[in-house]
């Protein structure tokens, strides 16, 4: 059983698979068909280990703040941050914000491990199957599918207590409140949450791709046990 498991998870880190090569495979290998908890518990326990360790990378500090994933203001926002640059207390309002709006997803992070481990949990043969024998963010797809509205939920709530702990939404709204009061300025709305948000997952997917291509891929990524025998029987 655990000959063919290996099998099985060393096909994670290919780009696809070929059905057919895949069954003279597990033939050869003597056992036949597989179950579906084998196939199921073979993949699942490897997505874990690496789409584990993306959502741990972001929530660390500087993990969206000083990374390629860090959160921009939008662009009706740098309306705002270059119309004070010459007011008291505002010279260097964007750096400020940028760091408190990436402080508060860092945090909100820590909520998107459980989330997805739940819903690798749950996944199906069939969704095993598709992504075993998928392209390289097959997996990325599933969670993106089955999680998005979930880590929304999730993550909106906290988002706000985090902005709120780093007082992000307050010096924002006091930016946009001294901004809105320049004559003949449009004017610009204050709230951040939505934004923060959706910009904070959309850094997450991110890194669970690379690290789902990790796992199909990269020799780095045999960062445990189980990864390191999968590829030992790639290697041979």
């Amino acid at each position: 059983m655990v000959q063919k498991i290996c099998f099985l998870l060393v096909c994670v880190q290919l780009a696809s698979c070929d059905p057919a090569a895949l069954q003279r495979t597990i033939d050869t290998l003597g056992g036949g068909e597989l179950s579906s908890a084998e196939v199921s518990s073979g993949l699942k326990e490897a997505l874990q280990i690496g789409i584990g360790k993306g959502s741990d990378l972001l929530s660390q500090k500087d993990g969206y703040y000083k990374s390629a994933y860090k959160i921009l203001l939008p662009p009706e926002a740098r309306k705002v941050t270059d119309k004070l640059k010459g007011i008291p207390g505002f010279s260097n309002v964007e750096d400020v914000i940028l760091e408190k709006i990436n402080r508060g997803a860092e945090d909100a992070a820590k909520k998107a491990k459980p989330i997805f481990v739940n819903a690798i949990k749950q996944m199906t043969f069939n969704d095993a199957m598709n992504i075993l024998l998928g392209e390289q963010n097959a997996a990325t797809n599933y969670l993106n599918r089955t999680t998005y509205d979930p880590l929304y939920k999730e993550f909106n709530p906290v988002i706000v207590n985090s902005l709120d702990k780093f007082d992000a939404r307050k010096y924002w709204k006091d930016a946009v409140d001294t901004y809105n009061k320049i004559p003949f300025v449009t004017k610009v709305n204050s709230d951040l949450d939505d934004y923060v948000t959706k910009e904070a997952l959309s850094g997450l997917f991110s890194m669970v791709e690379k690290e789902e291509k990790n796992i199909r891929t990269n020799v780095a990524a045999r960062t445990s046990d189980l990864l390191r025998r999968v590829f030992a029987k790639q290697d041979k």
